[in-house]
């Protein structure tokens, strides 16, 4: 009863700090609100000034200035979408990032035609496909903004895709379509000043002045979405779909004739849709998301990869692949979308036309992105605005489009043999330390398996650029690991950020200097020097995964012979056969990797094995299964912790002062467990801890009335009292684990002022606390610590980061408090004059016979002035004395 009232009252007051949270935060995201407005208005000004100022022969602004500009405007829009998407405002965030890579593309068109790369009577065919993918992406966000009641959006996106649809005439005929755009980005202009203006006066007032009409909608987070609302949402999704709808557009119109061919002016939107999934990627991982994110983690590969295409075609080089790559890139998302159909139906139904796509880019050998390629990217044109549609509206509306969200999870549970894992973004936490990012071994696994494939094509080294390979290996092999890397290292995996680090600048330096043309036919020793010093880094990268897995010992011994073949080949003398040969093992160890990764993602049982480590160090665990790190700002995680220690575990948990060990009193051989862990035990007694004084009440007429209101007015508090050894303590059900606490003739107790520990002791009752770390080193003051200090004895750790004091509790002797001495044995975080301020006032409540009314009816006349003279001054009644050579209780 008393865990499920905590639990209810945990959660009721998280409720009213979300919301508070939101009020409080209002003003601030309003500064970013009117960032995002202002700028949509100063682009559409731009362009109504344009338009309006051009002839039919000439730009008003010259297309380098005009291309300039919107490259500036477009990475401020981008700036205040990002921001927006990371205070959970989904539809805004949606439709800044979307305007944001609308003007990015035409902005990079511009600049290409003014410097003369792009003729300038390849405007036309230059722009319409980026124009056509957007008019129907915010024409879709306009919808949904107007079903949300989102005025000021709806206006701001169909404005613009109104405008993008009179710009694609006005390409045709200038005096239909001209004024019409014009017309457009006026109203963007005046809604957008006037909205944004006064968002930012209230920003600047502090919401004193608000404009009519222009208030942010005061909801908090997560309304009318329901529980799933803020743990499985991601709200960039809809952004990474508007650029898969970018990319199909720029593909399939050649097919319909709007355009005759791919050419370097398509790359512009192409690449902008590749950063842009990038973005998304980096994001989804930020949501805890990882499916997503690797989905557009490959999606911006090939995006990449079909703009590189089409730049190479614009020089007369038309780039072949001998063998049918794209058939991994098939195999890869095969494997995810059955993993993604977890997450709705839909969302794997999507991923599958990515097989079909990839299938028909394999059955054209020179990868022109023609014919059946072309016909699949028109189907994805079509589903990617459908999936726009749902995601977005689903993402803020209380009212769901069905998505066969249950589908995989009711599949699943018609086998017997399979469970799935708990979903949400703490199941992402990483044992050790916080993490705002998921786990993306799995990309990084993936971008292996293409890179090591892509170079088993074997050509001339004459025309390097005519392999497709580059884009592969670059993309794949280079940016995104570095981008993998970088994520590790957040998660505090040093061994793993260290070898995607390291993977991804060789990938990138080999792959500019094999497949980039900077190589030729000239073998260099001095390249060679480059690649063994990368020889000796992965040596040590391989001693490391000794200590983590089998899986990733071999993952590194494979790439050990891909350096190898690069060390042969700069020198000249590489074995004909032997680097396909490294390339097709290293690129099945990584397919195992990706496949172990999403499987054990997924499900708790069964799981792929990856291995235990080869050597273990002693004292830590030595890559052994680590125990749960969960975080104590989470209600569920500080649950999980008390289940833990109800089933006999012991747990290190943060209090107001330093970390200790617990476990719980009506579990005696956790307190054996607890006691055993503890090098020289016998001489750090553990002590008694509980989560008010009224734990304490079973136990009330056998502890002094002076002693109980000193309890009552110094707790909570980092005061731990030694108090007299009493049959009191049977009542804890310790039974012989009894003698662990204290000494033979003292106990200590202590009810700490931490709202996390008090809530523990509210599920598992009384506690027996020792601190977390062996006899006679220091306090541990951070999570980080407990299990670096105690190893694999500990079941659990609640994960609170650094301790908010570094120093240990006071430690108060009351075991002559009816004497009216008490004494220190250790001088903590409360100073000695604080407790004897409190204690003095205790004590005149009972000179005056203000005494706690529990004990009235027990005491007598009699005994009040036999305990307290009236005529003893306050120096007589309280000694503070401070004994050096008593053994200090723990914590």
């Amino acid at each position: 009863m008393t865990s499920d009232i905590g639990s209810s009252i945990n959660a009721l007051s998280t409720t009213r700090t979300s919301v508070y949270l939101t009020m409080a935060e209002l003003e601030t995201e309003s500064l970013h609100f009117s960032v995002g407005i202002l700028g949509i208005s100063g682009g559409s000004l731009l362009l109504l000034v344009n338009n309006y100022g051009s002839s039919p022969d000439k730009y008003f602004i010259p297309h380098t200035a005009l291309g300039v500009l919107l490259l500036i405007i477009a990475a401020l829009l981008a700036y205040s979408g990002v921001r927006r998407s990371l205070a959970q405002s989904s539809l805004f965030s949606s439709v800044c990032l979307s305007v944001s890579a609308l003007w990015c593309g035409s902005g990079l068109v511009h600049l290409l035609i003014g410097e003369g790369v792009v003729g300038a009577s390849e405007l036309k065919s230059s722009l319409v496909p980026g124009l056509a993918a957007f008019a129907l992406a915010l024409l879709i966000l306009a919808t949904v903004s107007i079903l949300q009641r989102e005025v000021v959006l709806f206006i701001i996106c169909l404005s613009i895709s109104l405008a993008c649809g009179h710009q694609i005439a006005g390409l045709s005929s200038a005096g239909f379509g001209q004024s019409g755009t014009a017309a457009c980005y006026l109203l963007v202009t005046l809604v957008g000043v006037y909205f944004g203006c006064g968002r930012l006066l209230s920003y600047i007032t502090q919401g004193r002045v608000e404009a009519p009409g222009t208030e942010l909608r005061k909801r908090a987070l997560g309304q009318g979405l329901g529980l799933r609302g803020q743990e499985e949402r991601n709200d960039v999704v809809p952004v990474g779909l508007v650029m898969n709808l970018l990319s199909a557009s720029v593909l399939a119109c050649p097919l319909l004739g709007v355009v005759p061919q791919l050419s370097v002016g398509h790359v512009p939107w192409l690449w902008t849709a590749g950063v842009f999934q990038v973005g998304v990627c980096i994001l989804s991982f930020r949501y805890m998301d990882p499916l997503a994110a690797t989905f557009y983690g490959l999606t911006s590969i090939l995006r990449f990869a079909e703009g590189y295409t089409a730049l190479l075609v614009a020089f007369s080089i038309f780039p072949s692949s001998p063998v049918p790559f794209p058939v991994v890139f098939s195999v890869l998302f095969f494997i995810l979308a059955l993993f993604s159909c977890q997450k709705g139906l839909s969302e794997g139904l999507y991923q599958l036309f990515y097989v079909a796509y990839t299938i028909a880019l394999a059955a054209q050998p020179s990868l022109s992105f023609q014919a059946g390629a072309q016909g699949v990217q028109g189907a994805l044109y079509v589903l990617s605005a459908v999936m726009l549609l749902v995601t977005s509206y689903n993402n803020v509306s209380a009212n769901r489009i069905p998505t066969g969200e249950g589908v995989f999870k009711a599949l699943v549970g018609h086998i017997s043999s399979l469970s799935l894992r708990p979903h949400s973004q703490t199941s992402h936490t990483p044992y050790l330390g916080y993490s705002r990012y998921a786990d993306a071994e799995v990309l990084g696994h993936a971008c292996s398996v293409l890179a090591a494939f892509s170079i088993t094509v074997s050509g001339g080294s004459r025309a390097p650029l005519g392999m497709m390979v580059l884009p592969w290996a670059v993309v794949a092999g280079g940016v995104l690991q570095l981008l993998v890397g970088s994520v590790a290292f957040s998660r505090g995996k040093t061994l793993e950020s260290t070898a995607f680090l390291l993977y991804g600048v060789l990938w990138s330096v080999w792959g500019l200097t094999r497949y980039g043309g900077l190589y030729g036919d000239v073998r260099s020793f001095n390249l060679a020097v480059g690649i063994i010093s990368f020889l000796l880094f992965n040596t040590l990268v391989t001693f490391g995964a000794l200590l983590l897995n089998v899986t990733w010992l071999v993952y590194a011994a494979t790439f050990q012979l891909i350096i190898i073949s690069f060390l042969l080949d700069a020198v000249g003398a590489l074995p004909y056969g032997y680097d396909i040969g490294v390339s097709i093992v290293f690129g099945l160890v990584s397919f195992y990797c990706f496949l172990s990764g999403l499987f054990n993602m997924t499900f708790l049982t069964p799981c792929l094995p990856q291995g235990q480590p080869l050597v273990r160090l002693s004292g830590t665990g030595g890559g052994k299964s680590i125990c749960p790190h969960v975080p104590a700002r989470k209600a569920t995680a500080v649950h999980q912790i008390a289940e833990i220690m109800k089933s006999g575990g012991i747990c290190g948990i943060p209090t107001d002062t330093v970390y200790v060990l617990v476990a719980a009193c009506n579990r005696p051989e956790a307190v054996e467990k607890a006691y055993r862990c503890k090098q020289q035990a016998q001489d750090r007694p553990m002590s008694l801890w509980v989560s008010s004084i009224n734990q304490l009440e079973p136990v009330r007429s056998l502890l002094s009335p002076l002693l109980w209101d000193f309890m009552s007015a110094a707790w909570p508090s980092s005061i731990s009292m030694v108090i007299a050894r009493g049959p009191w303590m049977e009542m804890f059900g310790l039974g012989e684990s009894s003698k662990h606490i204290g000494t033979t003739q003292s106990i200590a107790i202590r009810n700490p002022d931490c709202a996390v520990a008090t809530h523990l002791m509210n599920m598992v009752g009384p506690i027996a606390v020792t601190s977390a770390n062996p006899t006679g080193e220091a306090d541990t003051t951070h999570h980080n610590q407990v299990y670096a200090k105690l190893g694999d004895k500990v079941d659990g750790v609640l994960c609170d980061g650094p301790s908010p004091e570094n120093i240990a509790s006071t430690v108060v002797d009351c075991t002559k408090i009816d004497s009216g001495h008490i004494g220190f044995f250790r001088v903590g975080v409360i100073p000695k004059s604080q407790v004897l301020q409190i204690f003095t006032e205790v004590q005149k409540r009972h000179f005056h016979g203000q005494m706690n009314p529990g004990f009235e009816a027990d005491q007598t006349e009699s005994d009040l002035h036999l305990n307290f003279d009236s005529n003893i001054t306050e120096n007589q009644t309280i000694t503070a004395q401070e004994d050096e050579n008593t053994p200090s209780t723990d914590s």
